[in-house]
């Protein structure tokens, strides 16, 4: 066996709060990669309902990354959740037409900050909010509660409101050589076969590879 099937809603069986979310994924906006699993007791089929704002006409993306495990309660606010700020009122007059349409922002009005972008191998914890635009590094952990206002590099660990940097998990040469192997992207076969050395910290034998 070669590993569970990335195809499956419910890769434990009995345990339906675990699922791998691909494979609930409804929107076409919003793109998963195999093995990335959301947790809560209420279903993985509830992951979309975080998504926030995330109108199609904006056409920003959300995108994780492999191998990501996501708590129950993370909440992605998205680009349509922007107001206009360069006037005397930051109400959306606009969205409520009867004559009020006269005020739509033009292109460039609203602040748009790109798409929102999770690496692989990434732990979002519990109740964690990010922030629109927000691009989180492979192999990056954020501590639950917090709030990601900014980019957060690869294999750092984040935490508070806003977040900021705690600590790096690995010395600068061994987070190079990670990123350089980018064990996510192998294939199930390979990674089964150096399972011990990817979650034992066994640099040496993946370099060997």
């Amino acid at each position: 066996m070669f590993g569970p099937n990335p195809n499956e809603k419910e890769p434990m069986k009995g345990f339906p709060q675990v699922g791998y979310l691909k494979n609930f994924i409804t929107s076409e906006n919003i793109i998963v990669g195999d093995y990335t699993y959301y947790d809560d007791p209420a279903g993985p089929k509830n992951f979309e309902s975080n998504v926030l704002y995330h109108f199609p006409f904006i056409g920003d993306k959300l995108i994780i990354g492999k191998f990501c495990a996501i708590a129950k309660g993370v909440k992605f606010i998205m680009n349509g959740a922007n107001h206009k700020t360069s006037g005397f009122s930051t109400y959306p007059f606009y969205i409520f037409a009867n004559g009020w349409e006269k005020v739509m922002p033009k292109e460039g009005d609203l602040p748009f900050k790109g798409d929102t972008e999770i690496g692989n191998d990434v732990w979002i914890g519990y109740d964690v909010t990010i922030m629109p635009g927000v691009k989180i590094g492979h192999g990056a952990v954020i501590a639950s509660k917090s709030v990601v206002t900014k980019d957060v590099p690869a294999y750092c660990v984040f935490a508070g409101n806003p977040a900021s940097h705690i600590k790096q998990r690995f010395d600068p040469v061994v987070i190079e050589e990670l990123l350089r192997l980018a064990w996510w992207d192998w294939s199930s076969e390979k990674i089964t076969a150096n399972l011990e050395a990817i979650s034992g910290c066994e640099l040496s034998a993946l370099k060997q590879l």
